[in-house]
């Protein structure tokens, strides 16, 4: 995957209104927690529930999918997105306890500060039994995911959930692997076992669903805060 410029972002933000948008199509109705239908298949802060799986040093150190500092960035966008939104969010790491690994990245940490950080020795986060438990007392339907890595740590988890029932969806800008192969190969692995695939901004949209909904200034705070963010990384 080719690293995405600043200016290439900066249009993908504009082209969603993210930031200027004032008016549009009257707001939708938000269905129920744990609800869905035909008429209303998409994801909004009622329905779903946000996990953010393995955000540590060294899972980012090797990361070369993608540019790392811009995917730092876009999973504190969804992470504060979430968390202004109030759509329940489940944080999990792996090998803390056991010294092998770091806790979730100070940035990261920043969007989210007052979660419990549940540490685990599984891979798959789906099979450690209080990170299931926790993401099942949210009581949505819909979850999405972002991890480290791809191939790995994501991959496993939704495919789990997906076979279990759940709706999944996945922050594709969001999430790296340790090459552009294993990040790709995974993608196409989650998409095929029934995964939706998106980008941070889309899901972020999608919960505000519209300019005049009672989650519109949110969604213009997110945007400028963003793309002020965005200006300090320097991308090429």
């Amino acid at each position: 995957m080719s690293k995405l410029t600043r200016r290439h972002a900066l249009q993908a933000a504009g082209a969603a209104g993210i930031t200027a948008a004032t008016t549009a199509a009257p707001a939708h109705a938000t269905e129920p927690a744990g609800t869905r239908s035909r008429s209303n298949p998409l994801f909004s802060p009622e329905n779903s529930a946000l996990v953010l799986i393995d955000y540590q040093p060294e899972m980012l150190s090797t990361v070369t999918s993608m540019d790392t500092k811009l995917l730092e960035l876009n999973v504190r966008a969804l992470a504060r997105s979430a968390r202004l939104l109030n759509v329940p969010t489940v944080l999990t790491t792996v090998g803390v306890k056991a010294g092998v690994n770091h806790p979730t990245i100070a940035s990261l940490r920043q969007e989210v500060p007052d979660l419990v950080e549940y540490d685990r020795m599984t891979m798959n986060t789906w099979e450690d039994p209080a990170v299931h438990r926790v993401i099942k007392q949210t009581g949505r339907h819909n979850l999405v995911f972002a991890a480290l890595y791809t191939e790995i740590c994501l991959a496993y988890p939704v495919v789990n959930a997906q076979a279990d029932g759940y709706r999944t969806m996945f922050a594709a800008d969001a999430v790296g692997g340790m090459s552009p192969v294993a990040h790709d190969i995974a993608i196409k692995r989650m998409i095929q076992a029934g995964a939706i695939p998106n980008t941070w901004l889309a899901v972020v949209t999608e919960w505000v669903r519209s300019w005049d909904s009672k989650y519109a200034d949110t969604g213009r705070e997110i945007g400028a805060w963003y793309v002020a963010e965005l200006g300090k990384l320097h991308l090429r």
